[in-house]
């Protein structure tokens, strides 16, 4: 990861660590880098429901326009619904602002190539490499030549055909429960389900740009599980600040992750014969019980590193067409190309309406495994994979897990630690073994 971007754009608190010039430069030179000096350039905004997205959004349209971009700006809208408005817009690229899951004070720039595509690693590092200079001596056009800014606040309803599209059926006799985590599914995520035909109650779509993710969404699911239970409903459905992932809850009040939701819906696909290869591509974090079920199933898996653009990358490379993460990060790359919660919710929907089973019943189908997963504050990453006190502490905790567990040890992207994940059939042993493992990389390499 570069000095700026990381695994998932540029993040920090807004005005502090992400500030307007900050925002204004990343604008001008990804602008710069991304359309390469095109005539007519034309790039698309959108933005979720953070109070500094506003004086974010200024900024960033300042220095695409200081180039000679022209720009569409959305308004509020979700992070797959700007992948799929860039494409259906034939803009040159696309930003969304927005920190997803983060706390209300953070806010973030991620980038879309012409595609819809998060930007790979050598694009990346050309926008560092601007950045990191002292001088700009980047173009600045005068006269008709600068950049100009249309409002299309209306161009999200592309998207909301787009995802109608993806099914065939209606959503009639089925109540969903909807945390819009008071972000950019806050609106559309209900309209969405009452135009299918469901039967719909909403919870935290109310925002007033500090109560995003406050208690909430995806990574807050408590009160959607309460709501589901108390009104009787069939689904809960949650989102995160800008609706690339959703976790779901099933009518007994059970979390359904992205692990469960990718087998339902890899299950249904390949049974339907719509699973390309048979395959789901994942990270390295999904649980046991998913590639135990999964193998039953008779379905392949994949493996890549932690991130949903490194499992889009094999998606791509393999010619699959469904992966994702445990997160709620589901790539259904038939219809578009990067997670998006709304288009996950409406197949993992469709699944429950056409084979008329509860969502309980197919959340049986993955048994989860116990995972316990801890940081290790470390002097430097480098070189702990030789460290033959560390390996040698692993090999001997897999040899007491055998088939029925593993180990993953994996470095930090951002940060100088080590993260030491089990997971196996007994609580109380992953703790032991975890903490085996977390003692040993102290002694050696602590900090």
């Amino acid at each position: 990861m570069g000095k700026f971007f990381g695994t998932d754009g540029v993040r920090g608190v807004a005005n502090i660590e992400l500030t307007p010039e900050l925002v204004f430069r990343l604008g001008r030179f990804g602008a710069y880098v991304l359309t390469k000096q095109k005539q007519n350039a034309k790039m698309v905004i959108g933005r979720d429901t953070r109070l500094s997205g506003e004086m974010l959004e200024s900024a960033l349209i300042a220095g695409i326009t200081s180039v000679g971009v022209d720009v569409v700006r959305l308004g509020v809208i979700s992070t797959p619904g700007v992948a799929f408005l860039t494409r259906q817009l034939e803009a040159d690229a696309g930003v969304m602002i927005s920190a997803s899951h983060n706390p209300f004070p953070d806010n973030g720039i991620k980038f879309f190539n012409a595609d819809g595509q998060k930007l790979a690693d050598h694009i990346e590092d050309q926008i560092e490499n601007l950045l990191s200079q002292t001088e700009d001596t980047l173009p600045r056009p005068i006269s008709d030549q600068i950049g100009r800014v249309v409002d299309d606040s209306k161009a999200f309803v592309h998207y909301l055909k787009h995802l109608k599209s993806t099914i065939d059926i209606d959503l009639c006799g089925i109540h969903v429960v909807v945390d819009g985590a008071n972000g950019a599914a806050y609106q559309i995520a209900p309209q969405l389900l009452r135009e299918l035909g469901a039967d719909v109650t909403t919870i935290h779509s109310t925002p007033d740009g500090k109560n995003i993710n406050v208690n909430c969404g995806s990574t807050h699911p408590e009160s959607l599980q309460n709501e589901v239970k108390a009104k009787g409903a069939h689904i809960g459905l949650a989102f995160d600040g800008d609706a690339d992932r959703l976790i779901a809850v099933d009518e007994n009040g059970e979390i359904l992750d992205g692990d469960k939701i990718l087998f339902i819906c890899g299950q249904y696909l390949k049974d339907h014969g719509q699973l390309k290869q048979d395959t789901i591509v994942t990270t390295v974090m999904s649980n046991i019980g998913f590639f135990k079920a999964a193998e039953k199933a008779g379905l392949l898996t994949e493996k890549t590193k932690v991130g949903d653009r490194y499992v889009l990358e094999r998606m791509l490379s393999g010619g699959y067409n469904l992966g994702g993460e445990q997160s709620g990060h589901i790539i259904f790359l038939n219809y578009n190309t990067t997670g998006d919660g709304l288009l996950s919710a409406i197949q993992l929907l469709r699944v429950m309406k056409e084979t008329g089973e509860r969502l309980s019943d197919l959340n049986a189908r993955v048994q989860t495994y116990p995972q316990l997963l801890q940081n290790v504050v470390v002097k430097s990453k480098e070189g702990w994979e030789k460290n033959e006190a560390i390996t040698s502490v692993i090999q001997e905790v897999e040899g007491y897990l055998k088939d029925n567990g593993r180990v993953l040890v994996r470095p930090s992207g951002t940060e100088p630690l080590i993260r030491v994940m089990a997971e196996g059939p007994d609580q109380n042993e992953l703790t032991e073994y975890v903490q085996k493992i977390v003692h040993v990389i102290q002694q050696e390499i602590g900090k």
